[in-house]
C-alpha cells in the first residue's frame, strides 16, 4: 500500500495518541511508528526531534487549547482573576480527560517523578506565561528586588500547585474525577487568599479534605 501525503503534525500527533491507547506503550523507533501509519519517517523530522519532543508538544497543546477555549468566551475578559485562574484549570484537566487513556498509559511510572519531567517544560512555559499575564499582586515593599523575587516565588509556588493536582488527578479514581474539581476549588481559594489576604481558614480548609483523602 502506498504511503500517505500530506501528512500534518496534527496528523502525528494523532496517530502518536492512537498508538501509545492501543498499545500501551511508545513505539519502538520512529521508522517503526512511520511505517505503521504508512508515512516516510523523514516527515516526522519536519516537525519532531523525537518522541519525547512530540509529548512536550501534545501537553502544551492541550494547556494552550484550554486557554484559547476559555478567551472564545466573551466574558473572560470580565472575570476577576480567581476566575481565570478556576475556568482554565477546570477546562484543563476536563481535556486531561477526554485523552485520559492516551496520557495515564504515557505517564505510567513516572507518578512520583512529575516535578522532574521534562516532558511538561513547554507546558510550564506557556502555564507561568499564563500566571505572568494574570499579575498577581504581591505585598508591596517598595523594593524592586524583593518584590522581583516575589513574583518568582508565585509562579514556581503556582507550577508546583499544577503539578500536585495533575498527580493528584493521576490518582482519582472518583466518578468524573469530582475530587480533583474540589481539590481544584479548595487549592485556588488558598492560593488567592495567601497572596491577597493572608487569610488561613482556606489552608485548613484545604487540609481537612487532603487529610481526609489520605485516611482513606
Amino acid at each position: 500500500m502506498a504511503k500517505k501525503t500530506k501528512i500534518t503534525d496534527s496528523d502525528i500527533i494523532d496517530f502518536y495518541m492512537d498508538y501509545v491507547v492501543k498499545h500501551h506503550c511508545k513505539p519502538e523507533s520512529i521508522e517503526d511508528f512511520a511505517k505503521n501509519y504508512k508515512f516516510d519517517d523523514v516527515v516526522f523530522y519536519e516537525y519532531f526531534t523525537s518522541f519525547s519532543d512530540l509529548e512536550k508538544t501534545i501537553y502544551n497543546l492541550l494547556f494552550e487549547n484550554s486557554l484559547a477555549l476559555q478567551k472564545q468566551n466573551p466574558e473572560y475578559i470580565s472575570y476577576s482573576k480567581k476566575e481565570k485562574l478556576l475556568s482554565l484549570y477546570f477546562t484543563f484537566f476536563e481535556n486531561l480527560g477526554l485523552n485520559e487513556d492516551f496520557v495515564k498509559h504515557n505517564l505510567k511510572g513516572l507518578e512520583n517523578q512529575l516535578k522532574a519531567l521534562s516532558t511538561f517544560s513547554l507546558l510550564k512555559t506557556s502555564f507561568t506565561t499564563f500566571i505572568d499575564e494574570l499579575n498577581l499582586e504581591t505585598i508591596s515593599l517598595n523594593v524592586d528586588l524583593i518584590e522581583n523575587i516575589q513574583q518568582k516565588a508565585i509562579k514556581e509556588s503556582a507550577w508546583i500547585q499544577f503539578l500536585f493536582i495533575l498527580k493528584f488527578w493521576l490518582d482519582d479514581t472518583s466518578e468524573s474525577h469530582e475530587k480533583t474539581d474540589i481539590l481544584i476549588e479548595k487549592s485556588i481559594n488558598t492560593g488567592i487568599e495567601l497572596i491577597d489576604t493572608k487569610s488561613f481558614y482556606n489552608i485548613i480548609d484545604l487540609a481537612k479534605f487532603l487529610y481526609k483523602e489520605k485516611v482513606q
